[in-house]
């Protein structure tokens, strides 16, 4: 990786986490200037406008938040098995807190609304992937024979996210991460009890 290269991800990374903190609109380019400690010049010269920063920003923090996910789902290969590392993942997620804020999609999400076009269609592709990995093993493990044939993958989606979602809200609302362990705990009862086969 060249000095330009690393100078770039630097930004990108600094300015996650002032993102993440402190929102995109609350966020001015004097702050990502003492976050990644260059001049406005410096940043310009990566890229061309904070719009374009922040969707690159965006980008990573939500790399970096699915990494937590893949890390928990690995090795895994039956589809209950996989959900229910997924949502551990999630719990390690808001213990271990990789950006300051708590969740970058649920922030974005609400802050980008009608406000920020590109950035809620980052949001809204980064929540339509999601959905769309639990749905694909829903379906891969009714196909399998370890889901109930029944079990509805979107309904499914949209009860996880919108549980984990909003246990996020309230353990960050809170500072407290008994409200995540309490939504994954409950999710995965709930699984084991209604969509195990």
């Amino acid at each position: 990786m060249s000095k330009g290269e690393q100078t770039h991800q630097m930004i990108v990374e600094r300015a996650a986490s002032v993102f993440s903190r402190q929102g995109y609109f609350g966020s001015s380019l004097h702050d990502l200037m003492q976050e990644t400690g260059l001049e406005k010049g410096g940043i310009y010269n990566h890229f061309h406008s904070k719009d374009e920063l922040a969707l690159e920003a965006f980008d990573y923090a939500i790399k970096l938040t699915w990494s937590y996910i893949e890390r928990e789902v690995s090795g895994k290969t039956h589809a209950p098995d996989r959900l229910h590392a997924m949502l551990l993942g999630y719990r390690r997620l808001m213990e271990e807190l990789p950006l300051p804020g708590g969740c970058p999609l649920l922030n974005t999400a609400i802050e980008a609304d009608d406000a920020h076009p590109a950035l809620r269609q980052r949001a809204r592709q980064a929540m339509t992937n999601w959905r769309t990995w639990i749905q694909r093993n829903v379906a891969r493990g009714i196909a399998a024979g370890e889901i109930r044939p029944e079990t509805d993958g979107d309904l499914l989606a949209t009860i996880i996210i919108s549980t984990v979602e909003g246990a996020v809200m309230m353990s960050k609302l809170y500072d407290d991460s008994t409200h995540i362990q309490r939504a994954v705990d409950y999710l995965a009862t709930y699984l084991d009890t209604t969509v195990r086969l």
